[in-house]
């Protein structure tokens, strides 16, 4: 298996720019968008949905199933279910004693739309906790794609983690499969290390730009004899136009650019680059089941 390069690309199913709008026009309109293009390329992802997203959205649920990808959950409403990274204005994370009811109340709601309990899941913004692994454990999921690697810097690799601290390896069935980022690079942010995190990349400087830190990453895990395996995070949302500013209720929110910049046609190209570029490479493209299944 150190051999193989495994690829997950993971799609968040929320909101349009995350939890700072209330629209669902990326999910109606990106989602197909992208079920065409992972058809015509021949690979497989994890679509990763929120309770109300699904809710709101069933015949997207549909059409993911009836493509062949997986349907995993992404908490209720895009709420911070884990621990805080940094701070967001409004947005304050559960309770850990809220949090196993959280979770089971988003796996409901999908389970109501997508017909079987999802086995994979992934917190919002990748701030996961040990109550999240453990109420997901409770739950019976297979996989947890929450670990940012650009911030715990410790585990380069799916593992199974510890009841007590899930950034450490413990005796789990559920698997933590660490969100790529590049550990070989210099860091110019100190702290959270977030230049090392490589979304939104792959549009805001492109494909040929995203793949130096892929090669970098793939080095460092070949010094260490680590499996290869890249974990992406992408949302539907990137692949229509997005726009500067958002209007509704009684406010308006304007994203930072990198948010919003290369969406729609470039991300589209782009992404299609991704795909190609890792294939030549002898990529194997998995869903978030299949590698718990290999681990």
């Amino acid at each position: 298996m150190k051999d193989k390069i495994l690829v997950l690309f993971g799609i968040d199913m929320e909101t349009d720019v995350g939890s700072f709008t209330p629209f669902y026009e990326g999910v109606k309109n990106g989602t197909p968008i992208l079920l065409e293009m992972f058809d015509k390329k021949g690979i497989k992802g994890t679509f990763y949905f929120t309770g109300d997203c699904a809710r709101q959205n069933p015949k997207t649920v549909e059409l993911v199933k009836k493509s062949g990808n997986e349907v995993g959950c992404h908490s209720l409403y895009h709420e911070t279910v884990g621990d805080e990274l940094f701070p967001i204005p409004g947005e304050k994370p559960l309770l850990a004693e809220e949090v196993p009811f959280r979770i089971r109340k988003a796996t409901e709601w999908v389970q109501e739309v997508l017909g079987y309990q999802p086995v994979s899941f992934r917190s919002p913004r990748l701030w996961g906790s040990t109550a999240v692994v453990n109420a997901l454990e409770e739950l019976g999921y297979k996989t947890d794609a929450s670990y940012p690697m650009y911030f715990y810097r410790e585990r380069f690799a799916p593992y199974h983690p510890s009841r007590e601290d899930w950034t450490k390896e413990g005796d789990m069935r559920i698997l933590e499969i660490p969100n790529f980022a590049d550990m070989a690079m210099e860091s110019r942010d100190p702290g959270l290390e977030r230049d090392r995190d490589q979304w939104p990349l792959f549009r805001t400087k492109g494909t040929r730009a995203l793949m130096k830190h892929i090669q970098n990453f793939l080095g460092f895990v070949e010094q260490r004899q680590l499996p290869k395996v890249l974990c992406f995070y992408f949302h539907p949302w990137e692949f229509i136009p997005c726009k500067k500013t958002y209007r509704y209720g009684e406010a308006a929110v304007t994203p930072q650019r990198f948010i919003t910049k290369g969406c729609g046609a470039k991300a589209i190209k782009e992404f299609g680059l991704l795909i190609d570029t890792l294939k030549d490479m002898g990529a194997e493209f998995v869903t978030a089941a299949d590698l718990a299944d290999l681990f």
